[in-house]
This record gives C-alpha cells, sequence and structure tokens, in this order.
C-alpha cells in the first residue's frame, strides 16, 4: 500500500562480515537482514558518553520513542525496531553527528551500537527540510526521525533497557531509557497458505510501510511498521504470467486468506472493485480513495491483548464473515485481490494497536511455522519467528495449522 513516501532513502550498503576463499558451506556467517546493525558491546573508552559531557544548559534537541520496541526473532537473531524523533527546540541549527545506542541494564552502563556519517544520515527521515547529514544541519524548529534496527545474536543478553545519547557538535544531548519487551508478542498461524510467497515491504529503509509515517486523528502513525504484502512469485522472480492488465494473470489473485488467530470480527468490508493493475500505461484507483476504502475490501481480527489483525486489498465478493461472528484458527476469511490502494494483487497484513488501518501503532508478531530460504538458497523451518528481509516463504499444510 502506497500512500505517504517521505523522501526517498539511499539503501545502505551490506555489512562486511569476515570470509576466506573458501565457498563451503562451513565458512558462511549469517548477517542481520539489510539495514540493520548488529549490536555489540562497543569499548568504553570510544563511547561519546565517556569523552564528551552533558553541558549546561543542555542541548535543546528533544529525543523520543513514541512507541517502545518489542524484541522479536528471525533467523540468527533477534530484532528491535523502532524510531527515535528528535525536535529542535531552538532557532539556530543543530548538527547532529553520532548516535549512541547504550545498554543501561548493566552497571556500569555500556554502549552496543553507534551510528555516524552516512549509517546515521542515511537513516533519518527529515521532516520540513530536504536533507540532513554533515553539511546539512537540522534547523531551528524543525524535526526529524531515525528509523532503529537493532540485531542481536542468538547468543548475546538482550538488554532489558536501552538509553540513547546524540553528539551536536561539541555537546552530548541524552535522550529516552526505553523497555525492549514493550508489547506482547503474539505468535499466529500463516494467513496465507502453499509455496512461491515472499514475504515482501517488510522492515526496511527502502519500504515505503517503514518510512510511511501518517497523521490520522492529529496524530503522526506508523501504523505499517511491520505490515508485510504477501505475494507470490515465479522462479524469475515475476508475479504475473500473461496480460499485465489483468488482476487474474496475477499468482497471488483469488488465494484463500485465513484467520491467524482464534479472534472476533471487528469489521469485514466488501463491494469495492479491483484496480486495473499498475503497469507503464500508468495506475488509477477504480474508485476514488477516502479513509473509508483505503484498505479496500478488508477484514479486522481482535485477537486480544489489545492488537488486531488487519487483511487488506481483498478480492469483491469474496469475504465469508461478518462483524461481531467469531472466527477459529485456520478459518477461511476470504480471497486475495487487487481492491483500495494496490497496485498489484497481494494480500496487505499487519497487527496493530487498534482497528483502523492508519491511526493505530504496527506491531511485531510471529508465525508458528513456515520455511524459508536464505541467501545460499538453502529452504530453513522456521518456528515462531517474524520472516523479516523480504524471504521467499512458503507454507507446508500440516494438523498445526487446520484449514475450513
Amino acid at each position: 500500500m502506497l500512500i505517504v513516501r517521505i523522501k526517498s532513502l539511499v539503501i545502505l550498503a551490506s555489512l562486511a562480515v569476515g570470509c576466506t576463499s573458501s565457498f563451503a558451506a562451513s565458512s558462511f556467517r549469517p548477517t542481520p537482514a539489510k539495514d540493520c546493525i548488529l549490536a555489540s558491546p562497543i569499548q568504553s573508552s570510544a563511547s561519546i558518553g565517556a569523552s564528551v559531557k552533558p553541558p549546561f544548559p543542555p542541548v535543546q534537541l528533544d529525543i523520543s520513542v513514541p512507541i517502545e520496541p518489542t524484541l522479536f526473532p528471525s533467523g540468527d537473531f533477534n530484532y528491535l525496531v523502532y524510531e527515535l524523533h528528535f525536535q529542535n527546540y531552538t532557532d539556530e541549527s543543530l548538527k547532529l553527528q553520532e548516535l549512541e545506542i547504550v545498554d543501561v541494564s548493566r552497571t556500569p552502563s555500556r554502549a552496543v551500537a553507534a551510528f555516524t556519517g552516512s549509517q546515521l544520515y542515511e537513516r533519518l527521515l527529515p521532516i520540513g527540510a530536504d536533507k540532513i547529514d554533515d553539511e546539512h544541519p537540522i534547523d531551528g524548529g524543525k524535526r526529524a526521525v531515525a528509523l532503529i534496527c537493532l540485531a542481536f545474536d542468538n547468543a548475546v543478553t538482550i538488554p532489558d533497557k536501552l538509553g540513547h545519547r546524540m553528539l551536536v557538535g561539541d555537546s552530548v544531548a541524552e535522550g529516552p531509557i526505553i523497555g525492549t519487551r514493550h508489547t506482547k508478542l503474539n505468535t499466529l498461524a500463516p494467513p496465507v497458505m502453499g509455496k512461491d510467497w515472499v514475504a515482501a515491504n517488510g522492515p526496511s529503509l527502502h519500504s515505503h510501510h517503514r518510512t510511511g509515517l501518517f497523521v490520522a486523528g492529529g496524530v503522526a502513525h506508523l501504523s505499517r511498521r511491520f505490515a508485510i504484502d504477501w505475494k507470490q512469485k515465479d522462479e524469475q522472480g515475476e508475479m504475473y504470467y500473461g496480460d499485465a492488465r489483468d488482476v487474474r494473470s496475477y499468482y497471488s489473485y483469488d488465494e484463500k486468506v485465513f484467520a491467524v488467530a482464534d479472534a472476533t470480527v471487528v469489521s469485514a468490508q466488501d463491494g469495492l472493485p479491483d484496480n486495473i493493475p499498475r503497469t507503464a500505461a500508468g495506475f488509477n484507483t477504480a474508485v476514488s480513495l477516502t479513509m473509508e476504502n483505503v484498505a479496500g475490501n478488508a477484514v479486522v481480527l481482535d485477537i486480544g491483548d489489545g492488537q488486531y489483525a488487519y487483511y487488506a486489498h481483498m478480492k469483491p465478493g469474496s469475504i465469508r464473515v461478518k462483524a461481531g461472528e467469531h472466527v477459529k484458527r485456520g478459518d477461511w476469511l476470504g480471497q486475495i485481490g487487487n481492491s483500495g490502494d494496490s497496485r498489484w494483487p497481494h494480500l496487505h497484513f499487519q497487527v496493530t494497536t487498534s482497528p483502523d488501518i492508519l491511526a493505530s501503532e504496527g506491531l511485531p508478531f510471529v508465525i508458528d511455522h513456515y520455511r524459508a530460504r536464505d541467501d545460499n538458497g538453502v529452504w530453513q523451518s522456521r518456528t515462531n519467528e517474524y520472516p523479516i528481509g523480504d524471504v521467499a516463504v512458503e507454507f507446508v499444510l500440516d494438523s498445526i495449522t487446520p484449514l475450513k
């Protein structure tokens, strides 16, 4: 779903890993998902907290975290995904030079990650400015948002609390202390079934979901923080075969969609037409978009603990449930379409803090069982993990996931 895209971001280069001249499997070392930095203790002597003290008066840079993160596993790592908001409360420019994230669970505290130079600037979304970098400070009254993704090796202890510092010129601005397990991490069944799926547009610096800050109800939200666009592709990476303007040519179209948990149906909208898919000839939605129909034909489930599962862009006439009904995990809800703000047939799926697709905050979740293909093309079984990194995924029918 493409609604708001705040400035195009430069895609980060892959993190370097140690290697040898041998390509044997034994030399393979896993790396974090794209745009996520590996967190590890930094020598205290190299920490900005050890060399620069907070000034008086304090730097007038407000640093906040609208929603604290919740740790989730994927592959060989545990991840924290969240945002830092920076607001310049002066009428002068402030030069942002280095962001340091600190484990404050231990004594003495120790930095676990640092972002400087291009690593910092590529993660900053400037609000009200063209860019923020070494030559373009954050101007008086302006705002910026840092998109953070930390990866912790499975073997390390995850901090319970993290602190933040920003080097501003010759001074340090102190940021908030946050927890790392803010909400319940729900274990869900897959929303789709079968093979040839790609978990597209998950958290990364080039994903319109991750960068899609959107003001709804007077508040800036990031409801699509962990949203996944479930698409089917062939071995050549194509989404369709035949006429690109025919929704029926797309592999995802008409695929069944299933309840991810025992839940109550909050809403079920049907009757909106499919769009003609986007091609080089252009794109227009079948109906004018509003806040009420932007998700197209959609189902929202209350999965408990103040969390909601949202299914968007479904096929007209396919919705099989009504508001107020109770569904069981694995129940057939409808089929994939191309309605609402959708360019190509796919299932937009997200878990949020409210049943509104935009006026809510996106939450992480894990899927109970699936197989994912790693960077070496090897399929691996995954249990209770979130499929981060636009990975190829398949779901095998078994007794764990009954279908109705």
